[in-house]
């Protein structure tokens, strides 16, 4: 039962659509990096190299990039629920495809599909939690949905790696299949349909957004491959990129209807949240992107044990949840995002201090502590963001606070994986000017004495340790990058408006 602002008046009711609802967000966001552990085994079974394998996570993100902002209008146009249903259909059927698929071309298009599929499911599910809520329990929807968001990422590499070691790798993509079945019946008898609203849509700023963001991405992923800014290609996907945007922002400023709409940034607080959880996405799913593959290359962890310690930041972030509503209800909201962000950026100080000879205790604490702060800082950025638009902003609003947070998780993999093959070339040509066979006073030739460096199979030893070295100076160069950006953006949060108390709900769930 719903009162007449759509309000759901049943608590039962309430709850079985809101399980659903965050189940479908799950299904979504798990997929964004439960492939990241299986990435070696699905690199050795399609045959591609470490860039190329790139694409089936920056595929699928930079898909779901794109299509968000078409989620708004296609709810309106079409109904939530039939938009909502149909999201889930078609992803569940792309799961099945990337199962299936036997090349890398097929995953990638497929993986694309999934995302285009996928991309309504968060800003949709997002709205509808808003919608079926009291005002006054906005904190606590908005809690339940930062669990989905956040913890389908976190506890993606555990359920891969887990599939992957005792099943396969296509089942990593067919765990989607139970997932979207129960949320699929359950939406389908539970939620009811909202009003249609026969809208037209502003195609030309959609496709010159969908133009800048792809080919951004595409000069991004192939950079390195292409010598950068010695390439053509790279010069001409630069410029397109370029043009793309421009185009955009004078249509959007110069367009009185536009899908995209500055109302949005007349609020404060919504435009300071929107480049904050730009840089949440950076920094989490650019860490998540990097930490399986160095586990399982350099430190040679099974897929297994690399989720399990991966897993260490859903841990931390599940925590902040238990306590983020308190907190809250204590202090300004801006300083607890603050303290999340400037605990992401310590944790991300921690990484920079890896080294070869750690052991697995090692990597748990940063990872508990990214994930408390990233808990931190993402559900009080729901709310804030929220707190003072208006209900017929909603639809829009969620499209592009989660279009954003996409586009930092994409710019942010396409980045660190970019820096670190160029890094790993760098510090191995560095590294190497320095060592000769007869340098005994060298750490790596000291440490394979026992090889005789003067012949090709010591040499090629001695190389291997070399690029195992190199590698492991372009994941910490990468962590570097990732805290600085982190910290830069902290002086933001001194911009977001004290919201008041009656409109900053306790946000967690008691």
């Amino acid at each position: 039962m719903s009162d007449a602002s759509g309000i759901i008046t049943d608590k039962k009711t309430r709850a079985i659509i809101i399980f659903c609802v965050v189940l479908a967000t799950m299904m979504q966001t798990l997929d964004s990096t439960i492939a990241n552990v299986a990435l070696p085994h699905i690199q050795g079974a399609l045959s591609g190299n470490q860039e190329q394998i790139a694409w089936i996570l920056t595929s699928y993100i930079v898909a779901a990039a794109i299509t968000i902002p078409l989620a708004g209008w296609l709810a309106g146009y079409f109904g939530r629920k039939r938009v909502l249903l149909s999201s889930i259909l078609g992803f569940v059927i792309a799961s099945v495809l990337c199962g299936i698929s036997t090349d890398l071309p097929e995953m990638v298009v497929f993986r694309f599909l999934q995302g285009v599929c996928g991309a309504a499911l968060i800003p949709l599910s997002q709205v509808i939690l808003l919608n079926i809520t009291p005002k006054e329990d906005y904190g606590k929807a908005m809690a339940i949905w930062g669990f989905g968001v956040t913890m389908g990422p976190i506890l993606g590499p555990l359920l891969g790696g887990y599939l992957t070691e005792d099943y396969n790798r296509r089942w990593v993509f067919f765990i989607n299949v139970p997932i979207g079945f129960v949320a699929f019946v359950g939406l389908t008898m539970f939620l009811t349909e909202t009003k249609t609203q026969k809208s037209a849509f502003d195609f030309f700023g959609f496709l010159t957004l969908s133009i800048g963001v792809g080919a951004l991405q595409l000069m991004l992923d192939r950079g390195s491959i292409q010598d950068w800014f010695t390439s053509v290609e790279i010069i001409t996907e630069a410029i397109i990129s370029a043009l793309g945007f421009y185009l955009f922002v004078i249509h959007v400023l110069t367009r009185s209807k536009s899908f995209l709409n500055l109302e949005l940034f007349k609020d404060r607080n919504f435009t300071v949240a929107v480049i904050l959880i730009f840089i949440v996405g950076v920094s989490l799913f650019a860490t998540l992107a990097l930490l399986p593959a160095m586990l399982q290359n350099l430190f040679n962890y099974p897929v297994i044990t690399t989720g399990a310690v991966t897993a260490a930041q859903g841990t931390g972030t599940m925590l902040a949840m238990l306590i983020v509503g308190h907190l809250l209800k204590r202090f300004d909201p801006r300083y607890v995002i603050g303290c999340g962000i400037a605990m992401v950026a310590f944790a991300l100080w921690q990484m920079t201090h890896y080294s070869l000879l750690m052991s697995s205790t090692g990597f748990i604490l940063p990872g508990m502590i990214q994930g408390f702060g990233t808990g931190l800082c993402f559900i009080p950025l729901g709310a804030v963001a929220f707190s003072n638009l208006t209900s017929e902003l909603h639809n829009e609003g969620t499209s592009f606070f989660n279009l954003m947070r996409n586009l930092g998780s994409s710019i942010g993999i396409s980045a660190v994986e970019a820096f670190l093959t160029s890094n790993t070339q760098i510090a191995h040509a560095l590294l190497g000017q320095h060592l000769t066979a007869y340098n005994s006073t060298n750490n790596l030739a000291y440490k394979l004495s026992h090889v005789d460096l003067t012949h090709s199979i010591g040499l090629k030893i001695l190389d291997v340790r070399l690029t195992q070295q190199a590698t492991m100076i372009a994941y910490i160069n990468d962590f570097y990058l990732i805290m600085i950006v982190t910290l830069i953006v902290l002086p933001l949060i001194f911009f977001l408006r004290k919201t008041e108390k009656n409109h900053t709900p306790a946000i967690g769930i008691e």
